[in-house]
């Protein structure tokens, strides 16, 4: 009888347990994400359904926040329209989508100038294995809270339009 009711006990433990468990993917139904337009300047990020905003975010950029980038390793983010071109479900940022970064024009611009573009550059969350000590920490990327990451993820698809501005 005791170890039918501690099975019990443990059963309904882990089922309460399993419950309360919230995953990183969320689902989105609301309209669609048609561009997202980045005011670096402003450290504000807008989700747009054609001219309507539909969420707004703060950010935090590369540790060189001014400028367009234009080598590996300068610190930072991109200037101009590029799409959204990938995922990253266990990125070590939380979740992240990439960046079409570098272009041609980038590419043409580095080579002329005997460096690399540099690339990699994604919207993502915050580290996962770390503490953000200061703002703009990343290497070049756009980070939000781990909550923004999770509905920014769910809302925008591959190929939509980002313009990053000054």
């Amino acid at each position: 009888m005791k170890r039918r009711i501690f099975g019990l006990g443990a059963m309904a433990t882990l089922a309460v347990a399993g419950c309360s468990t919230k995953s990183k993917f969320r689902t989105y139904s609301g309209p669609e994400v048609t561009s997202i337009v980045v005011n670096k300047g402003q450290r504000r990020m807008y989700l747009l359904n054609n001219q309507d905003i539909l969420k707004a975010y703060d950010f935090d950029l590369g540790f060189a926040p001014t400028g367009h980038k234009q080598f590996e390793g300068d610190g930072k983010t991109p200037e101009g329209t590029y799409l959204i071109d990938r995922r990253n479900p266990r990125s070590q940022y939380h979740l992240s989508i990439g960046i079409s970064y570098p272009n041609s024009r980038d590419i043409a611009n580095a080579i002329r100038a005997g460096r690399s573009p540099g690339g990699e550059i994604f919207i993502h969350g915050q580290p996962n294995n770390q503490k953000v000590k200061r703002r703009d920490w990343t290497a070049g990327c756009i980070a939000v809270t781990n909550d923004e990451m999770e509905e920014i993820y769910a809302m925008v698809r591959d190929g939509t339009i980002i313009t990053l501005r000054p």
